[in-house]
């Protein structure tokens, strides 16, 4: 065999070895293959090692995997005209290989797009207060538009969320304000709830002292208690306790004189002769 032989079974080699290469594809198991036969679809290929025929085929691999795309904060005025900055993350994935190839270019940044738009639109249909307190529902909303979108696509979009809504330092003092007023009012209020169930207590205290005189007496005994704790030079009686003291005078005198009347002889003095 001569040198020229050589060289050509080397060439030939060379070339069914380029386009033995050429012809194997490893899909993976996450993706799913467009297969292109002369620029039309030819069908789709699933996860595996997969044959095509090199230049007259050529195979676009699509993943399906959940994709993470954040969308950058708007500028948005929102309907009760307060000017907002929001940004929030989408969550999408492609259900469909051959729409997401063929009936769009480029489907990442489609979505990009389409999804600022609609967080501007569905944002500024509401006020301050509803994008602060139903973000749910605004979630829903900008994921529900976004699916009918992005369905003829083959995308599906599993979740969108707000994620960081940046307020005017003037709107933040301002509701600052309207919180401390808010806290003082219940302040109020449940300082005049107190205040009514403290006097329909003391109504009530005050009704069983009439019905029990002792107990206001008592009541006073007690105040003389509290006030002896203090190492005070002054002591005040209160001037019902002096009546208190005046009654068990009485009362005691009267037990005396009972006493001396069924026993005479028990308080009688014998007289003292003088020697």
């Amino acid at each position: 065999m001569d040198l020229t032989a050589v060289v050509v079974l080397v060439l030939v080699l060379l070339v069914l070895i380029i386009l033995a290469r050429m012809s194997v594809r490893i899909v993976r198991q996450y993706e799913q293959g467009v297969l292109f036969r002369l620029g039309r679809v030819a069908g789709v290929r699933m996860p595996g090692l997969r044959f095509i025929i090199p230049v007259v085929d050529r195979l676009h691999l699509v993943s399906l995997r959940i994709v993470t795309m954040p969308i950058q904060s708007q500028g948005i005025i929102t309907q009760d005209n307060v000017s907002v900055d929001i940004s929030a993350v989408a969550y999408y994935r492609v259900v469909d290989a051959v729409k997401s190839v063929v009936a769009i270019e480029n489907v990442a940044a489609a979505i990009n797009q389409i999804a600022q738009t609609t967080l501007r639109k569905v944002v500024g249909r509401h006020s301050l207060d509803q994008t602060l307190s139903e973000t749910e529902r605004i979630n829903s909303d900008i994921r529900e538009i976004l699916d009918a979108l992005t369905l003829a696509w083959g995308v599906e979009v599993t979740l969108v969320e707000l994620k960081d809504i940046q307020l005017p330092e003037g709107m933040k003092r301002a509701m600052a304000r309207q919180a401390e007023a808010e806290r003082e009012k219940r302040a109020k209020i449940i300082a005049a709830e107190g205040e009514s169930i403290a006097a329909a207590a003391l109504g009530e205290a005050s009704d069983t002292m009439m019905a029990h005189p002792l107990a206001l007496q008592l009541r006073n005994l007690q105040s003389l208690v509290e006030i002896a704790v203090d190492k005070n030079s002054t002591v005040v009686f209160p001037a019902p306790l002096m009546s208190t003291i005046g009654e068990l005078s009485a009362f005691l005198a009267r037990e005396t004189q009972a006493a001396q009347a069924h026993n005479p002889g028990a308080t009688s003095a014998t007289p003292i002769k003088a020697a």
